[in-house]
């Protein structure tokens, strides 16, 4: 096989978007999220959905897996892996470069990977089981029923670790053949900036948000019925600035709170990467914003 997919992948703030817009520019490729908030319509400054990147001068990069779903929906690696398929295989029939782009690992994975999964709805008898046990206990039962499980960073609150276990049992009890999908051979680029420098983007890309009206999005989120609840489940941004909304901490103690869970999480990021390379996945890292250095490895990979 060639080359038929470019997986652009890193921490978040490393400007992957902008490199894979301009790839695909000149490669005539289209793009692929993958991010797992970016799924989410009216989620745009909280979620770095920067949607003026993808245009070059009059044109448009087209772009997918964006704004497709309600903030009340609860998406899934499930359904993201089947949404990807779906649109690889309507891009290559075209005879086009898809290119995916984002920092979501276990999204990345459930594609490079081709991890068999299932379809898992609510089972509301488990979940009346589930109801009594603490963390740690619903901790331990996922990783019973799921003993390959690495990284439970993603699965902090409640609600999340009882969907993993759902998804984890009925994976467990099912019988049915996967579904077929195309055979992939993916060139996976990463992008690594020195830690002190993504420390200081992560800094800016912060302050520029607050500056631009990411406060005014969460209010007007939970304005529209989104609950305080739901709003924690979407991750850092939307958690502290919901506790900043509702007077638990102020301005200062929210900024700070915020940006060094961010950091946090950008080193999370990196460990799952270096993990995916460990396991077999090749990643062909690049410098910060080196874009020359990328071109150079997709011209070799499509060439060879």
């Amino acid at each position: 096989m060639s080359v038929n997919l470019v997986a652009i992948v890193g921490p978040t703030a490393t400007g992957k978007t902008v490199l894979a817009v301009r790839l695909a520019s000149e490669i005539g490729g289209e793009i692929i999220s993958a991010d797992s908030r970016q799924v989410y319509r009216r989620m745009n400054i909280g979620t770095g959905k920067d949607l003026d990147a993808y245009r070059l001068g009059k044109s448009v990069i087209p772009h997918y897996l964006i704004d497709i779903v309600d903030p009340d929906y609860e998406f899934n690696a499930f359904e993201y892996q089947k949404l990807f398929f779906r649109r690889f295989a309507e891009i290559t029939l075209r005879g086009v470069m898809p290119i995916m782009v984002g920092g979501t690992g276990l999204y990345i994975e459930t594609v490079l990977k081709n991890y068999q999964m299932i379809e898992a709805p609510e089972d509301m008898s488990w979940r009346s089981a589930l109801a009594g046990k603490n963390i740690s206990c619903l901790i331990n039962l996922l990783k019973k029923l799921n003993p390959s499980l690495h990284n439970t960073t993603d699965i902090t609150d409640r609600g999340r670790i009882i969907r993993a276990i759902e998804i984890a049992k009925q994976s467990k009890d099912a019988t049915h053949l996967p579904p077929e999908r195309p055979l992939l051979d993916p060139l996976v680029i990463g992008i690594h900036w020195d830690r002190a420098m993504l420390r200081q983007r992560i800094t800016q890309r912060l302050k520029q948000r607050m500056e631009h009206g990411m406060i005014d999005e969460v209010k007007n989120l939970h304005d529209i019925g989104i609950s305080w609840e739901r709003l924690h489940a979407f991750g850092l941004e939307y958690r502290y600035i919901s506790q900043y909304l509702q007077k638990r901490i102020n301005y200062n103690e929210m900024f700070l709170l915020l940006n060094a869970k961010i950091h946090q999480y950008a080193k999370r990021q990196e460990t799952w990467f270096r993990r995916m390379g460990r396991q077999g996945i090749k990643i062909h890292w690049v410098e910060g914003n080196d874009y020359c250095a990328l071109k150079k490895i997709v011209d070799e990979a499509l060439t060879r």
